[in-house]
């Protein structure tokens, strides 16, 4: 077993980065592993969308390996700021739901091979969908 210095198991963050933790360690280093670089960024990526899938596809790894880290050893931190960002996540979806339904969205407008110019388009059912999601929260 490989002993791991305090240096290495000092929590991550970045200006970034809101949540802070201690990254799971690994005995032997790989190139294409979840360095813990690669675990700040995944939970920075979490936090902004949301979504497990997508923010491990961000960091070049899949959704598979994603969960078999948080399941590591050594691994309850990065859980906790996984949960915490994921949370977060979930907020910046809703917001972003709400806005755009309130705000609308522009199409293009294409007449003759050409853009003409934008039709703002409102998202009735958005705004409702995401008014019900706040009532059940």
């Amino acid at each position: 077993m490989t002993d791991i210095s305090p240096a290495r198991t000092a929590p991550i963050a970045s200006e970034d980065d809101q949540i802070a933790f201690t990254p799971v360690p690994f005995a032997a280093k790989r190139y294409g592993g979840w360095t813990p670089n690669r675990q700040r960024k995944f939970i920075y990526h979490l936090s902004r969308i949301g979504v497990v899938s997508a923010a491990a596809k961000a960091v070049g790894m899949s959704r598979t390996s994603a969960y078999k880290l948080r399941e590591r050893k050594g691994a309850e931190s990065f859980a906790a700021a996984w949960d915490m960002a994921l949370e977060m996540g979930h907020g910046n979806a809703d917001d972003h739901a709400i806005t755009r339904a309130i705000e609308g969205y522009t199409v293009p407008y294409f007449y003759g091979g050409l853009m003409r110019g934008e039709i703002r388009r409102y998202d009735n059912r958005l705004l409702l969908a995401s008014l019900a999601a706040h009532n059940r929260d």
